[in-house]
């Protein structure tokens, strides 16, 4: 009786997390970009920064609700937000390979939704002292942050005799998502393409994301820890995600800037023609370290995790 007491407990204190997580990261942390990118002087971005950090240490502490939070389950995440800088400011100077971006979403593979959010966002803050702060900083934060969060979604808990395999089969559900969604777009095109000269614009992120999320929904927390897995997911969700919502913080940047285009639909349509390029490197270079990386760092973190008792 007891054990199927805390299994009931444990499983509504996840529900609610989860909930509380969601209306974060998808409802007042897109206001508070929003409003701050348009209401509130660019200047004062680092409020809006500082906010986001704020809003995702409440999802987050409420993984140890009714219990105080050890320090090395603490030390463990800054430790992976330390680890994502150094690789991204690394590999920006040596090697175009997106570390940061692929760490981001190991993290949250690992230790779950919304420490990887906690992760990515911390990281990108503190990546931008270095690579250069802007009104741009509060965007990099949420998609880092939601990268993580979504693959924390996504896969369920490692499982070793998986971690090596290369089975296609096992990402076929996300996949279909996927392609299904890039379908409809491709004929919404044929059927009404109006201003677009190609096909490769918005719709492939519009549509995308609508088929990443179903994806998601359908597989979530069944994806199992390969590398093969965790590579094409890193491919999708960064060249959607990412690339999707950073060429509309580049249209509401620009726009405040002498001489930018004026927020409207056909700057985004030509910002994602143009952009479709470099969020493909981007993501394919991401989905190369998580291939041929991932494994390890995985196997690494649930040994840590196993042996101090962290999330148990």
């Amino acid at each position: 009786m007891r054990r199927g007491f805390d299994v009931t407990q444990y499983e509504a204190a996840h529900r609610k997390r989860t909930i509380v997580s969601s209306i974060m990261i998808f409802l007042i942390i897109p206001i508070t970009i929003i409003g701050g990118s348009l209401l509130i002087s660019s200047d004062l971005y680092m409020v809006g920064s500082l906010l986001i950090i704020i809003y995702t240490m409440i999802p987050f502490f409420l993984v140890f609700e009714r219990r105080k939070p050890k320090a090395r389950e603490i030390v463990l995440i800054a430790m992976m937000a330390a680890l994502t800088v150094v690789l991204q400011l690394f590999f920006h100077v040596t090697i175009p390979i997106q570390a940061g971006t692929a760490m981001v979403i190991i993290s949250g593979i690992s230790l779950g939704p919304e420490a990887g959010f906690l992760i990515g966002a911390l990281a990108r803050f503190v990546c931008n002292f270095y690579m250069g702060q802007g009104p741009w900083t509060p965007w990099q934060m949420f998609c880092w942050g939601l990268l993580g969060f979504l693959a924390g979604l996504a896969f369920n808990k490692v499982d070793y005799d998986k971690l090596k395999s290369r089975n296609f089969s096992v990402v076929l559900g996300p996949i279909v998502c996927i392609v299904v969604a890039a379908l409809a777009a491709y004929v919404s095109y044929l059927i009404w393409p109006g201003s677009d000269q190609t096909f490769f614009g918005w719709r492939l992120y519009v549509f995308g994301g609508a088929g990443l999320l179903a994806g998601v929904l359908v597989q979530r927390k069944r994806l199992p820890v390969d590398g093969l897995s965790m590579a094409i997911f890193a491919f999708f969700v960064t060249f959607i995600i990412y690339g999707g919502i950073m060429n509309i913080c580049a249209m509401v940047t620009s726009s405040g800037l002498a001489g930018g285009k004026p927020i409207s639909f056909n700057t985004l349509r030509i910002l994602y023609i143009s952009g479709a390029p470099y969020d493909a490197a981007h993501a394919a270079t991401a989905a190369i370290f998580v291939f041929l990386f991932g494994d390890a760092f995985i196997k690494t973190l649930e040994r840590i995790k196993i042996k101090y008792g962290i999330y148990r």
